[in-house]
């Protein structure tokens, strides 16, 4: 097994980026635009490495080389993103890795590029990126054509050695069981599990008891010898189970109205190990929006509006308001699923104000919605 955040050291001591990996401070997959250049990075590196993994490293500041860290991110349609823009599409990644640190919610974002031996390029325009077009590296350059390409290994060995040197062994995951326990105060009551004599979990959580329902939020779930954050949530309430071979996690969302609510399901995650040392991990999605009454609706969404104008015009909020302001992203979530003209705008309106806010419990609550949303495809 490789340990990720000894590859990600290993790749930053090369210190430029090169033709097997690239780093980002940040990624943008909200927008055309981001989505263009995410897919114009990887296409570059598969074609340029057809017999080994190429790599982009998320959270790095490019002039000092240093470890800033991004939000954590689990959109397990990413792969789907790659298949829908480019043929011949490489097998792609994404993973959340911890480093001591960084924030206990921030990580640094780790892509993984399988290529599979044949020239990739753009089935269909995005952006300014015509159909057709082949991505390639040249050294840290992305270049690009629109004529023949022939794929040209010329890193093979030194991935390789990379990798080889990333590996993992006994005193690193036990530096990293009694990480994950020291960063993790005992109210989050921190606990491991051993699967298949072979792989270590530890997991976090506050238990919440609701009815016969047991939950834990604030949850963190590591993979210790790979050293990959494979869940966090900082609201969601979530349903953890294990076997001898799985561990599957239920997220929930709870959604309210008035007086109208309850535990939605979101998500679930079934983590399976596997005899020969390895793991896949596959989703479902449950969740099925909750439809509330439309009236109460467009009251709330117009409550959501006038808060929302008076944190533009810096006007103070009334002590009833500064409550609303705690749900308005949730609020806005719920008009969405309601499909209430303009919701999703205004949501996306609301960032930086609510970013803004010294009290940063409403921004925390957009995140978590737009992470929601994006989850359902919205």
């Amino acid at each position: 097994m490789i340990n990720k955040r000894l590859l990600i050291k290993n790749l930053l001591a090369y210190n430029d980026e090169n033709s097997f990996y690239d780093k980002k401070q940040q990624i943008s997959l909200d927008t055309k635009e981001g989505k263009a250049k995410f897919l114009k990075h990887v296409c570059a590196l598969s074609n340029s490495n057809p017999e080994n993994n190429s790599y982009i490293v998320i959270g790095v500041e490019d002039q000092l080389n240093k470890i800033e860290g991004v939000d954590f991110f689990d959109d397990s349609k990413i792969q789907n993103l790659i298949n829908s823009y480019i043929e011949n599409p490489p097998k792609i990644q994404y993973e959340n890795i911890p480093f001591p640190r960084l924030p206990r919610y921030k990580v640094v974002g780790l892509v993984t590029i399988q290529s599979n031996n044949k020239v990739a390029f753009l089935k269909k325009s995005i952006w300014k990126y015509v159909k057709g077009r082949i991505f390639f590296r040249r050294g840290s350059n992305s270049m690009s054509t629109l004529g023949k390409y022939e794929l040209i290994n010329t890193n093979k060995e030194i991935v390789e050695s990379i990798e080889k040197n990333a590996s993992s062994n006994i005193q690193l995951t036990l530096d990293g069981v009694f990480d994950f326990f020291n960063r993790h105060k005992d109210e989050f009551n921190p606990t491991y599990k051993v699967f298949n004599e072979q792989f270590v979990l530890c997991w976090a959580g506050q238990k919440k008891v609701v009815g016969d329902k047991v939950f834990y939020s604030r949850v963190d779930i590591e993979l210790i010898n790979e050293q990959v954050r494979l869940f966090y949530s900082t609201l969601d309430e979530v349903k953890i189970e294990f076997n001898k071979q799985s561990f599957i996690i239920t997220e929930y969302v709870f959604l309210r109205i008035k007086d109208v609510f309850d535990y939605y399901p979101l998500e679930k995650t079934i983590i399976n190990f596997k005899e020969n040392g390895k793991h896949d991990i596959a989703t479902e999605l449950l969740f099925k929006p909750p439809q509330f009454d439309k009236v109460v609706l467009h009251h709330i969404f117009n409550n959501c509006n006038a808060i929302l104008q008076k944190l533009k015009k810096n006007i103070s909020l009334t002590e009833i308001e500064k409550l609303d302001l705690l749900e308005l992203p949730t609020n806005y979530m719920i008009c969405v699923f309601n499909e209430i003209p303009n919701a999703f705008l205004k949501l996306k309106e609301s960032k930086q104000y609510l970013k803004d806010l010294e009290d940063k419990t409403s921004y925390i609550k957009f995140k978590e919605a737009v992470r929601v949303l994006r989850k359902v495809n919205y």
